[in-house]
């Protein structure tokens, strides 16, 4: 108890809550550990019950604690093993009023249809059936950013990205990867035993003086994202991806290198198709998600590049799963193409790009200026992460915290799902902008 009366800087509750939350970062209090009853610390500091039931809830919201009522309050022990572990940083349910640290679609602007349209397409009869519908892969190919040999569909992005390792990588390989990125990738690559090798983002895409660093240690893939990019929102401009391209091809040490790319949010991103494929077609599996765009529970995407890739990870593939279902190809096929939808979809583009603009000049209004971004979300830097966490859960909003996207360590930051965003953006930006200098 006098630890955590001496952490405790103001007797309110975001002092209370800031000062546990510091004793949490420290180690002074471990996860598992005891905090003391509402009771008890509201009579040690002089306040009512109220303020430090209010604080308790804060540091609920931000993920630190767990609440039981009569039975106590405890720090937040470790996670389900289940999770991957940067997935664990997003685990479970939140009181917060905004839940704004998802990265998910608004689910009021995914379109939607009658299913009876989409099972005529579907007819799989046969375990021997080439694994995608054609009316589907023709369309794809017709919409692929770069002339393409061989298209197949998957179980979403990161299926395709799991494929592709398991048929191209090997123990100790390396990987040239975006930092930031998607927690997920790094995940995999702990998975795979692979080494990554972080490569820094400016308005343009990766940085070209530190990608050919990066291929002098001859890694095997470079996994980026051409659009959208999570959690940054940058888009890699037609210029910079020849650039990146070029040297590519100029290098001694990466001529066997290939390139995957990650277009998770194409259908709902403003800023142009582009892919590495245009410049090294031979060397680049790109990939297309359509969760973003289309709803994540469609559990759906598709991998093009050179037949040869392609080829080993769809004959892999006929051992495990086999092939992603017909019936569910034939409902992107209906959505890709029925007027109604291809009209909610182009909405949907207009109001993100409109919530990204929105967004950024009322964090104008605040004077935090943040670079121009494209789909979902936004990069917020932060004096400190958890103080950041913990002053926007009081303020009933949740965002996700930086660290899970950094390969290496950086400056502080927050990801902000700014597509959530409908109304008060004002409240919002106010709130967020005051997270930024706790």
């Amino acid at each position: 108890m006098k630890s955590v009366v001496l952490a405790i800087d103001e007797p309110t509750p975001r002092g209370i809550a800031a000062g546990i939350s510091r004793l949490i970062t420290t180690g002074d209090l471990a996860p598992g550990d005891r905090l003391p009853t509402v009771r008890a610390l509201a009579a040690e500091l002089g306040v009512s019950p109220a303020t430090v039931s209010h604080a308790w809830q804060t540091l609920a919201a931000a993920g630190l604690i767990v609440t039981r009522g009569r039975s106590g309050s405890t720090v937040r022990a470790v996670p389900r093993e289940w999770l991957p572990l940067r997935y664990r940083d997003f685990e479970g349910e939140t009181d917060a009023r905004l839940d704004l640290s998802r990265g998910t679609p608004d689910p009021e602007l995914l379109p939607r249809i009658a299913l009876d349209r989409a099972g005529a397409l579907a007819d799989t009869q046969s375990y021997q059936l080439k694994p995608d519908i054609p009316h589907l892969h023709d369309l794809l190919r017709d919409t692929w950013p770069a002339p393409v040999e061989s298209i197949t569909v998957t179980n979403g992005a990161l299926d395709a990205i799991d494929r592709v390792l398991a048929s191209l990588v090997r123990f100790g390989d390396r990987v040239v990867v975006e930092n930031p990125t998607f927690p997920p990738f790094l995940d995999l690559l702990e998975q795979y035993g692979l080494e990554g090798i972080p490569v820094a983002l400016d308005a343009d895409g990766m940085r070209v003086d530190q990608f050919t660093r990066a291929l002098s240690a001859s890694p095997t893939i470079v996994l980026l994202q051409p659009r959208a990019h999570n959690p940054t929102g940058v888009s890699m401009t037609p210029s910079r991806a020849e650039q990146l391209a070029r040297a590519l091809r100029r290098s001694r040490t990466a001529q066997a290198t290939v390139v995957v790319e990650d277009d998770h949010s194409g259908a709902i991103s403003t800023a142009p198709d582009v892919s590495l494929a245009t410049w090294l077609p031979e060397r680049v599996l790109h990939i297309r998600s359509f969760s973003k765009s289309h709803g994540p529970d469609l559990r759906i995407g598709a991998l093009g590049g050179p037949r040869d890739l392609v080829d080993r990870i769809v004959a892999r593939r006929l051992l495990g799963p086999g092939w992603t279902s017909r019936m569910v190809q034939s409902i992107l096929f209906t959505l890709l193409t029925a007027p109604e939808s291809v009209g909610q979809i182009d909405a949907a583009r207009d109001a993100y790009a409109r919530r990204q603009d929105e967004f950024r000049a009322a964090m104008r209004a605040f004077d935090v200026d943040l670079p121009d971004g494209d789909g979902l979300n936004a990069w917020l830097p932060v004096a400190d992460e958890r103080a950041a966490l913990v002053s926007l859960a009081a303020a009933g909003i949740r965002v996700a915290p930086g660290s899970p996207f950094r390969l290496v360590a950086g400056e502080p930051h927050v990801r902000v799902t700014v597509g959530l965003v409908r109304d008060d953006v004002e409240v919002i930006a106010s709130a967020l902008a005051a997270a930024s200098r706790a």
